[in-house]
C-alpha cells in the first residue's frame, strides 16, 4: 500500500504540473482504499508527500474490492 500511494501521488504532482500548479494549491483528496487495514501505510506516504504548512482536508473510504489496494484518489485543487 505504501509503495502504491507513493506512486499515486507522483501521478498526482505531474497532472497537477501540467495545469500550471501544485499540491500546495489542493483544496481536498478522498482516497478510496479497499483494504482499511492498511490505511496506516497510505497515510504514511501522504504524510510525506503532503504540503504540511498548509494540507488539504483528506477523506479515505474503504471499498470493497479486490486488490489492488489503492483505488481511487480524488483531488480537488484550484489556481
Amino acid at each position: 500500500m505504501y509503495e502504491q500511494t507513493k506512486k499515486a501521488l507522483a501521478r498526482i504532482d505531474e497532472s497537477l504540473a501540467l495545469s500550471g500548479t501544485n499540491k500546495s494549491k489542493i483544496l481536498s483528496a478522498i482516497v478510496y482504499i479497499t483494504d482499511m487495514s492498511k490505511k496506516g501505510e497510505m497515510n504514511q506516504a501522504w504524510d510525506e508527500w503532503v504540503d504540511k504548512a498548509d494540507p488539504p482536508m483528506r477523506a479515505c473510504i474503504g471499498v470493497e474490492l479486490e486488490p489492488p489496494h489503492i483505488v481511487e484518489i480524488v483531488v480537488t485543487a484550484a489556481k
